[in-house]
């Protein structure tokens, strides 16, 4: 009896949006060489899209925290 494929394992989580935007910046570059085969060339953007929510996600997390930090207002960034 043939043995059914096995389902790729999903790449985990990146620890934090640091080494999310790294592991992105790098797959993107090894994307842009045009040297991956085609189907590591798709399972890098469904990645690289997975890492882009990730980085997203994150991103408004804080925007939120500030905007109760500063009373319900985004304040315009200065630096001092």
């Amino acid at each position: 009896m043939p043995k059914a494929p096995a389902t790729p394992a999903l790449p985990a989580e990146p620890a934090s949006y640091e080494a999310a935007l790294e592991e992105l910046e790098q797959l993107v570059a090894r994307i842009e060489s045009g040297q991956l085969p085609l189907d590591q060339m798709l399972a890098g953007y469904r990645r690289g899209a997975a890492l882009l929510a990730f980085c997203r996600q994150r991103l408004e997390a804080v925007q939120d925290q500030i905007k109760v930090l500063d009373d319900g207002q985004l304040q315009p960034w200065t630096q001092e």
